[in-house]
């Protein structure tokens, strides 16, 4: 700080020397950098929005219109069912009902909630919604209320601001004018469950159904379920941000299902109804012309109309536990052992197959005695009846003949010959709810109880009785292949379906007719039904006197349990094990228009309770179909007959 001569000196001051060439260089490059990615990231904004625009511009419109348009399902009408006369048995009747998009709702649990006072929503209408959501598609409209009344529909509609994913929506829901009486063939709709949503998507049928909610269940509404639904349409509509409907784009109109006219008489269905009132039963009329079904009726029955909007677990709890059993369809699931009813049959095959003949007669001391054994198979008859033939036999209803028939044709040729006529194998009707019943044979014994057939076996079904078990419907069936002389037509409910084009019923002729049987052989079993009726010894005589018409029939008594030698004391015993009544019969005689097959429950003998009500159904019908005024009887008898 101080020098030699101890003077201060001043710090030297050095100065920068500033370069303005390297600045302005510097300047450059930073500016071109600058420029060139200012340049790079606006070819990358314009290459985007190049891609965004020209490339992928389908894509993004599509998604685009994805959250603006929306292709909603218009389901179809469903088809109306009608009877014969034109009177309808299933229609479509309007309901409103609250409709809400659960993918719109932000609080649900809240929503429900205040719904409760609103609408009168309730617990079982909270849980069917949230079984249907689980099953339905994104976006669907899911029914959350039913059939709301006109005080609900104001509540919700000054309220509806509040509530932006509902609506309050009209809607079809399918109504069964005569309930109970028709159940068993109409069956009924129901919701769509899991079940039948795999069904249908195995099948490639669940598009159709989208918006739709009802599927047939059962009967005539399950069988032609494809005929009666029709097709479903679609619209296409804008929405906004909260998914309510703008505008309409377009649309394409459902199909609505086909209808369909039943070969029921309504009038005939019911009249047998009131007939059967509290008796357990069936009856089944048919037209043997074509086999078309004229009524069908199962004692106790249901209201089907319990199961549209989806049956509660307390009513179906009480049709399951309910000792008749009103859910199964007596005339065609229900099995009894046919009885008498199937000694005309038994009769031809005898003929044809040369084991008897018209003129072969036995002798009847109220027993048969199997060959080699000391075993007794005892006549209904106890004294017997005497000398006995063929015609003989259907009239008094000899069991002791057919013991020897079915002896000397034996199981096999039995076996084969009755399923000719229908037994032990469906009878082709047009509802899945079918028995095939059981006609034994060797085979099926073997099969079922792991025991070889026996002989006596074969006694027990030459009457009715024993492993042979069959359905109403069976009979008649069986008893119009006789009347035909061997033709066979196909038991049928639908009579035309009702569309742009009417296509009447066609039958698909499942079976062969019976081919090799002389016309004689037919009309010897068949008068010996005559006789049944009209000779003065038949089994039916009583509950057909005085009739305006000549008819044929018969009888039958079918025992529920084995009395094992005992005889039958219904007093002793309970009324669940009383013998079923059977009669099976057809008019006029000469030109048959009507056959009919009853079954009464543990009514007792068939002569003295199911005879008198087919009476009384053939009078219905005769009356009101062709109109017949009433007409001296005549009688026709065999001379063997007379001389009993």
């Amino acid at each position: 700080m101080f020098g030699k001569l101890g003077k201060l000196t001043k710090p030297r001051n050095y100065e920068k020397v500033r370069n303005g060439q390297a600045e302005k260089n510097l300047y450059i490059r930073r500016g071109l950098v600058a420029f060139l990615g200012v340049l790079a990231l606006t070819g990358v904004l314009f290459a985007n929005l190049y891609n965004l625009q020209i490339v992928d511009y389908e894509s993004y419109q599509t998604r685009s219109n994805g959250n603006r348009i929306k292709l909603l399902p218009v389901p179809p009408a469903r088809g109306l069912i009608y009877d014969r006369n034109g009177k309808v048995l299933a229609e479509n009747i309007t309901y409103f009902g609250l409709f809400i998009i659960p993918e719109k709702v932000e609080n649900m649990d809240q929503t429900l909630e205040d719904l409760r006072l609103l609408v009168g929503l309730n617990d079982t209408d909270i849980e069917n919604f949230h079984k249907e959501r689980k099953r339905s598609s994104r976006y669907t409209p899911i029914l959350l209320k039913s059939d709301l009344n006109e005080e609900q529909i104001a509540r919700f509609s000054v309220n509806q601001h509040r509530f932006p994913s509902m609506d309050v929506q009209a809607y079809f829901k399918r109504n069964y004018p005569y309930g109970e009486s028709m159940t068993h063939i109409l069956g009924y709709v129901s919701k769509i469950n899991d079940r039948d949503k795999k069904r249908l998507q195995e099948e490639g049928k669940f598009g159709n159904y989208a918006g739709s909610h009802e599927i047939g269940k059962l009967g005539i509404e399950k069988y032609y379920e494809e005929q009666l639904h029709g097709m479903t349409g679609f619209e296409e509509v804008e929405i906004n941000n909260r998914g309510k409907v703008i505008r309409k784009l377009r649309d394409q109109a459902p199909v609505a299902g086909s209808s369909i006219r039943l070969t029921i008489d309504i009038d005939l269905q019911r009249h047998i109804v009131n007939l059967l009132g509290k008796q357990k039963g069936a009856v089944v009329v048919l037209d043997p012309r074509d086999s078309s079904i004229l009524a069908m009726v199962t004692n106790p029955s249901y209201d089907n109309n319990l199961f549209v909007d989806g049956i509660s677990g307390k009513d179906y709890k009480a049709l399951l536990d309910d000792e008749d059993r009103p859910l199964y369809s007596r005339a065609t699931q229900g099995t009894y052992p046919p009885a008498s009813t199937i000694k005309s049959f038994m009769a031809v095959a005898g003929l044809t197959e040369g084991k008897i003949s018209p003129g072969t007669t036995i002798f009847d001391p109220g027993y048969w005695i199997l060959p080699g054994t000391t075993q007794r198979f005892r006549d209904w008859k106890r004294s017997g009846h005497g000398r006995t033939d063929v015609n003989k036999a259907i009239t008094q209803s000899s069991d002791t003949f057919f013991y020897q028939l079915a002896y000397d044709m034996g199981i096999d040729k039995m076996s084969d010959w009755m399923k000719r006529f229908g037994f032990g194998v469906p009878t082709g009707i047009d509802i899945y709810e079918e028995s095939v019943g059981i006609m034994p044979s060797r085979e099926w014994k073997q099969k079922r109880h792991k025991k070889q057939w026996i002989p006596g076996d074969t006694i027990s079904v030459g009457i009715g009785q024993g492993y042979w078990i069959s359905t109403p419907l069976q009979l008649a069936k069986a008893t119009a292949v006789l009347i035909n002389d061997g033709r066979v037509n196909t038991p049928h409910l639908m009579k035309e379906i009702l569309s742009t084009e009417v296509t009447p019923y066609k039958d698909p002729l499942l079976y062969e007719d019976i081919s090799g049987v002389p016309q004689r052989f037919w009309q010897i079993a068949r008068l010996g039904m005559y006789n049944v009726i009209n000779a003065s010894n038949g089994t039916g005589r009583k509950a057909f006197a005085g009739t305006f018409y000549r008819a044929a029939g018969k009888t039958g008594t079918a025992q529920v349990f084995s009395l094992k030698g005992k005889n039958y004391d219904k007093n002793s015993i309970k009324k669940d094990l009383h013998d079923h009544g059977w009669f099976i019969g057809y008019a006029p005689y000469d030109n048959p228009k009507a056959v009919v097959s009853v079954i009464l429950e543990n009514a007792g003998g068939g002569g003295s309770t199911a005879a008198p009500m087919a009476r009384r159904v053939l009078d219905y019908v005769l009356k009101n179909q062709i109109g017949e005024s009433p007409v001296k009887q005549d009688v026709v008898e065999s001379k063997e007959n007379l001389n009993e």
